[in-house]
């Protein structure tokens, strides 16, 4: 699919764009998300963002977002990687899937260009992450594949000053451009929307099977830290037999150890009509997680914090307190930043990039203005 655009507005920051081929045809093909977007001069991709321009592929979000702010590292949700550390915050506009539920649709559906208020270089990204105390900056509101080549040189600009870079994402995107994105991360939480292929393909117009590979990817070639998330919608993914599915590829194609979010739907977007999943859904998908034999389950978008907090594997201990984002018990053990922890109880590994002390952020949430120097 492609969006009709005959001329790229001079405000927009078009910068070249990689991952794309010319056709025989004078068309050229955008070769970084399975959706292969054809496209003649003047035309934008699905994602809105890619567009092919003089011959080439450019980006035109270089530089651009739709703001920034300084949020809880669990808000991503990472409950494993620098537990109570604030992280930098911030997206673009566009995505390029289409999902009828899009808790975000006002920026990663957004076709008009002019949400996208702040402008930053990526040293001036890290630099204002640095001054803000956050330990890592965090690619997300939309989706930042689409943002690629503006993600990967913030995050060089992130690594050279000492910061961490986590990728939240729904992971629909091509192998080649896979393994340049998920290199410049240390950490991902990746959306798994739900289980079978008609929901994939029913009500976000992508396939299932890129998603999973994507999935394992980063658990098995990369270094970066893996969580997931599953957005629970009523009569949608919830069903015990598509649970007990999920929960079982997760157990077999990424470990035990790869901690899994059930997260409440809200009615937005173009799924108005369905109601709020009520608690007791994400307490049943808890259960057959654990059931599965998934160490690490979690409920997101609820107020619970017996099923917000991390518990020894070994022996049941409570090991991470969480009341909503704050860190309210820590029973980790560990050697220091970037190893798992220990449970002090009893020693049991528990996976995860711990530091010697959880953070202090808590539930805060600092929007961030960015000017031009």
């Amino acid at each position: 699919m492609v969006i009709e655009h005959s001329e790229l507005a001079p405000s927009e920051a078009a910068v070249p764009g990689r991952y794309w081929q010319r056709l025989e045809d004078g068309r050229i093909q955008c070769d970084l998300c399975p959706r292969e977007c054809k496209l003649r001069d003047g035309q934008r991709g699905l994602c809105f963002v890619r567009a092919a321009q003089d011959g080439g592929m450019v980006l035109t979000t270089y530089g651009r977002s739709s703001g920034f702010c300084v949020d809880p590292i669990e808000k991503k949700p990472l409950n494993h990687f620098l537990p109570g550390t604030p992280v930098f915050s911030f997206g673009t506009a566009g995505c390029n899937l289409t999902c009828k539920f899009c808790q975000n649709w006002d920026i990663s559906k957004s076709r008009q260009m002019d949400r996208l208020m702040d402008a930053a270089s990526p040293d001036q990204i890290a630099e204002a992450a640095l001054r803000a105390g956050c330990r890592s900056v965090a690619y997300t509101y939309n989706d930042p594949v689409i943002f690629l080549e503006y993600a990967v040189d913030v995050a060089e600009a992130c690594r050279k000053r000492g910061l961490k870079n986590v990728a939240v994402t729904a992971g629909y995107i091509k192998p080649e451009a896979r393994a340049e994105f998920f290199g410049a991360m240390d950490a991902v939480n990746l959306d798994l929307k739900g289980f079978t292929e008609n929901f994939y393909h029913s009500l976000c117009t992508a396939h299932l099977v890129d998603v999973l590979e994507t999935a394992i990817y980063v658990k098995h070639e990369t270094d970066a830290w893996l969580e997931l998330t599953t957005l629970l919608i009523p009569g949608q993914n919830d069903s015990d037999e598509e649970l007990q599915a999920l929960t079982a590829w997760v157990k077999e194609h990424l470990g035990p150890n790869v901690p899994l979010h059930f997260s409440a739907f809200h009615p937005d977007f173009r799924m108005q009509d369905i109601p709020p999943t009520p608690p007791k859904t994400l307490f049943r998908a808890h259960r057959i997680g654990r059931e599965a034999g998934l160490n690490y389950v979690y409920t997101g978008n609820i107020h619970d914090e017996a099923t917000g907090s991390t518990y020894c594997p070994g022996c049941g201990e409570k090991l991470i307190g969480r009341d909503w984002y704050e860190i309210t018990q820590w029973g980790i053990g560990n050697a220091g930043l970037g190893q798992g922890g220990h449970c002090t109880a009893c020693g049991t590994a528990v996976a995860g990039v711990f530091e010697h002390a959880a953070g202090r952020w808590g539930r805060k949430r600092q929007p961030v203005r960015l000017t031009r120097s």
